[in-house]
């Protein structure tokens, strides 16, 4: 979201790299753990590997687990927006939006909610023109918000795109805030533990490198490596207790830890294939 060495109209090298990863689960695994039929089209680079050689060949063991990684952030997502919308929620705050394909596949349930689709202004415009290309009309509940998160206010850009503090909302955070310095993390973490009561917000971390070992260790290097050969570096880790504990801090009433064991239980369980939940990036989900 900042930090990132960006090119004008093009966007992150990571952000394109988490699509095909994206892509590649509809193409490659059976059965879905999340079924998105918009991304492949999308991202026609899903099915050519020779784009992006360096995200490695997709039988190997850290790009499957990335592939897994993907569809599980998104699945656990929009499972916990889907029972937010019975709760009331009437905004969907995506940070970090990038190439999310939600919008044009929402269920019945999210055409009366107004989605808020954040990311930086280099990236949000690219992705824009990425889905002109491919026809796809922006939806008329969706809502772009250009922000660098380490230099302006998410909040004070939510306000004026029609943001309705008064109004029950879910924020979802996949794969942004290790690329924050920890007080802009914070700040974004206390904007969300500020909004009307029975709000939620999703979010992945990555854990500290000594909680990890073997393939999850293995891709934890290799994905610090390519990160910062791309000018976009890791900058916010924590262990999984210290990163719950913050949000409770920070004011959240009930957070729940996706720990990668309760992941494998609830979306890999009974697989054939090597499929399972990664241990170096984690879910919270946590409740206002």
């Amino acid at each position: 979201m900042s930090g990132r060495r960006m090119l004008p109209r093009q966007p992150s090298r990571t952000l394109l790299g988490s699509a095909i990863r994206r892509g590649q689960h509809q193409l490659l695994d059976s059965p879905l753990v999340f079924h998105d039929p918009v991304i492949v089209d999308l991202v026609p680079e899903a099915a050519d590997p020779g784009i992006l050689p360096d995200l490695g060949p997709y039988d190997a063991i850290v790009p499957t687990l990335h592939r897994a990684l993907m569809a599980m952030r998104a699945r656990f997502t929009e499972d916990c927006l889907t029972q937010a919308a019975q709760r009331g929620a009437r905004q969907y705050v995506i940070i970090g939006a990038g190439l999310d394909t939600f919008p044009w596949r929402q269920p019945d349930f999210a055409r009366g909610m107004q989605i808020f689709a954040v990311d930086h202004p280099a990236s949000l415009m690219w992705t824009q023109q990425r889905c002109r290309e491919r026809g796809m009309a922006k939806p008329p509940n969706l809502i772009h918000v250009p922000v660098d998160l380490e230099s302006q206010s998410l909040g004070e850009h939510l306000d004026t795109c029609g943001f309705d503090r008064e109004a029950i909302s879910f924020c979802s955070v996949l794969g942004v805030i290790h690329y924050l310095d920890f007080e802009s993390t914070v700040s974004m973490l206390r904007f969300a533990a500020t909004l009307r009561a029975g709000s939620e917000l999703v979010v992945s971390f990555l854990v500290s490198a000594d909680e990890l070992n073997g393939s999850d260790l293995d891709a934890f290097v290799r994905g610090q490596a390519r990160a910062e050969s791309l000018g976009e570096p890791w900058k916010f880790r924590q262990r999984a207790a210290e990163f719950t504990g913050l949000l409770g801090h920070l004011g959240f009433r009930h957070v729940f830890h996706l720990t990668p064991e309760l992941a494998n239980e609830r979306y890999f369980k009974g697989r054939r294939d090597a499929l399972r939940a990664p241990h170096w990036e984690q879910l919270v989900a946590a409740t206002v």
